[in-house]
């Protein structure tokens, strides 16, 4: 399981305002000397909310988890 699709984080773009770090639900999120990443990634739920809140865009998700409905 170490290939998973995690958030990727551009700290080019991040100013370092710790949103996503405050704001992630399973607290996946740390800051560190460099800024933000992904501390604890078996934690990571995929909820993309780092990527919506981000106000630089640094944040991208690349992945889409699509729900089976019980048709």
């Amino acid at each position: 399981m170490q290939n998973w699709a995690l958030p990727e984080i551009n700290l080019l773009l991040c100013d370092r305002c710790g949103l996503c770090v405050a704001e992630c639900p399973a607290s996946a999120v740390e800051m560190g000397a460099q800024g933000p990443f992904i501390a604890r990634p078996a934690d990571c739920t995929y909820c993309a909310q780092c990527d919506a809140i981000c106000p630089r865009g640094a944040i991208t998700c690349t992945y889409e988890i699509v729900w089976a409905t019980d048709d």
